[in-house]
């Protein structure tokens, strides 16, 4: 740790202090901005110069947005689509990236590498195509619509595939000379020490699921099926715009609180290097 530190003078510290606060800053000022601007009344938040903190405080705003907005319905909906867009992709990603990582199926790394192609393809490529099929299965206002399509994702295919392969063959192998088929060894032996890494796959997928905006504006077309994310654009026109910011806040929280229960797996998973046994 010497070695590491050694000529490290004070110009160090103050340019990692300095991109640290700066970082900070910019991650934390727009949350706290709208945190605080949900407390303005409406003629506050439009006066220039802005007001830092409110000169008069509307504590009710959020109580006020949750009622104005119906946002229950709307937290229930986004819930519903999250989760089952998490449990359908988990369902697919996980078997498919173990099958890859070690079961070696033939021209394994060929579907590999066409999985990891489509990243390069931007969402609205596959956008109309998609809505065509899920028209032609009757699937609009319905919640497969956001499930199915999410499945499909080569990103966490490929995180769970480079976490499996650092597993031990020994450990695999020792599970099969004890009886174990493959859905047995998957489900007992490698799934409990791939608890990091579901983690972040997990978290990827809800967050995914949670904000997006322009596939649940296409696959809902009836307001009361809406998720959070495009009721709270319908709403932005004709709603006041503090009761509004008290909407994103509260859609934001979810997210929020489900980082900081799970941060230190998530940590875990994204630096995770391989398995020790």
């Amino acid at each position: 740790m010497r070695t590491l530190t050694r000529g490290t003078g004070p110009a160090y510290w103050i340019v990692l202090a300095g991109t640290l606060v700066l970082f900070t800053a910019a991650f934390l000022l727009p949350l706290v901005w709208v945190l605080i601007g949900a407390f303005k009344p409406p003629a506050e938040l439009a006066q220039q110069p802005p007001t830092i903190l409110p000169e008069t405080w509307e504590p009710g705003a959020y109580v006020d947005a949750w009622n104005y907005m119906d946002l229950g319905r709307f937290f229930l909906n986004t819930f519903v689509v999250a989760i089952g867009a998490w449990a359908v992709q988990m369902a697919v990603i996980v078997p498919a990236a173990y099958a890859l990582s070690k079961l070696r199926p033939i021209f394994g790394n060929a579907i590999m590498g066409l999985m990891l192609a489509t990243l390069m393809l931007p969402s609205t490529a596959v956008l109309v195509p998609v809505y065509l099929t899920l028209t032609d299965l009757d699937l609009l206002n319905n919640p497969a619509g956001i499930w199915l399509p999410a499945a499909a994702n080569a990103l966490n295919v490929y995180l769970l595939k480079r976490f499996f392969d650092q597993i031990p063959e020994e450990l695999l192998e020792a599970a099969r000379i004890d009886g174990a088929g493959t859905w047995t060894t998957l489900v007992r032996i490698v799934l409990p020490i791939s608890r990091p890494i579901l983690a972040v796959v997990s978290i990827f997928a809800v967050v995914a699921a949670w904000k997006d905006f322009i596939w649940p504006l296409l696959v809902f077309p009836d307001p009361a099926k809406q998720t959070l994310s495009v009721a709270l654009q319908r709403f932005a026109p004709d709603t006041p715009i503090n009761l509004l910011l008290a909407g994103l806040v509260l859609a934001s929280l979810p997210m929020v609180a489900l980082f900081l229960a799970f941060q230190r797996h998530i940590l875990a998973g994204l630096t995770a290097g391989g398995v020790k046994g």
